[in-house]
């Protein structure tokens, strides 16, 4: 609430002086505050995972800053989190074995990009940290390793890749066909589509609630008979809102549970 409050009061002035800013692609590429053309190049994007992945270890640590065997409300909110995705996303999709093992990883993917995405409805911040490739790659790319290493590690690295790539029971001359594919749908296709799916999910939902801000916004500037459409767009922009938190939860879920299903398929032989 303190550092929602200080970013109100910090953004007061531009936004009640300043045109209404308009969504488009620049939102994407903010200008550098410092570092710029460097490997060290630090803007708004990069202050928003900052902000998120700090935010995230404060609830954490507060959370669990006192354990106890009748959990405070903190304690409590916490061991729902962790049982909802160990309970119905690891034991229900890799076994009880299994699930205990990667249910810590699965749940910090899930709180992760949960996060990341919730920025997007944050005053001052007002973009997901998931809204450029950046973000969601580097996801991907750890359920990448994790699910390469789940299949090494439960069939040993040749027998991995050999249930991988060369499916059993077919003609010798049908894996020249048969591998590639394999090869591109297990270990390019993977990482590509939980990239892409929850960029783009990320991106249009950062556009959609700039276009209804910004509806309202000029609108509300016009004293005239326009202004009384701004209710309908305000409608939107409140109705965005929310569907923006909804889309915030259903992506880290859904990229969850495909984690989840990519290591069942690494450690089982088919």
């Amino acid at each position: 609430m303190a550092l929602i409050l200080a970013v109100l009061a910090l953004t007061a002035v531009p936004a009640f002086t300043q045109a209404p800013h308009a969504p488009g692609i620049g939102d994407f590429f903010p200008a550098a505050i410092f570092g710029e053309g460097t490997l060290f190049e630090f803007n708004r994007l990069t202050m928003a995972r900052f902000i998120m992945g700090g935010l995230l270890c404060v609830v954490a640590l507060l959370a669990v800053r006192k354990v106890s065997l009748v959990p405070g409300r903190g304690q409590a909110s916490m061991e729902l989190v962790a049982e909802f995705i160990r309970g119905n996303i690891a034991v229900e999709m890799l076994g009880p074995k299994m699930g205990r093992r990667y249910a810590p990883y699965l749940a910090m993917a899930f709180m992760a990009i949960f996060f990341m995405n919730i920025s997007g409805i944050l005053p001052g911040i007002n973009i997901a940290a998931t809204s450029v490739v950046a973000v969601p790659m580097m996801f991907a790319l750890f359920t990448y390793v994790t699910f390469i290493g789940a299949g090494i590690r439960a069939q040993g690295a040749g027998h991995f890749f050999k249930s991988q790539l060369m499916p059993s029971g077919l003609p010798a001359l049908m894996y020249l066909i048969i591998t590639p594919i394999e090869f591109l749908s297990n270990f390019v296709v993977r990482p590509v589509t939980l990239t892409l799916r929850l960029l783009s999910n990320m991106l249009v939902g950062h556009i959609l609630l700039g276009m209804s801000y910004f509806g309202t916004a000029v609108l509300l500037s016009e004293i005239n008979a326009m202004t009384s459409v701004a209710a309908l767009t305000g409608l939107a922009m409140v109705v965005m809102t929310v569907f923006e938190i909804f889309v915030a939860f259903l992506q880290a879920y859904i990229f969850t549970i495909l984690s989840a299903v990519y290591i069942k398929l690494s450690v089982e032989s088919h």
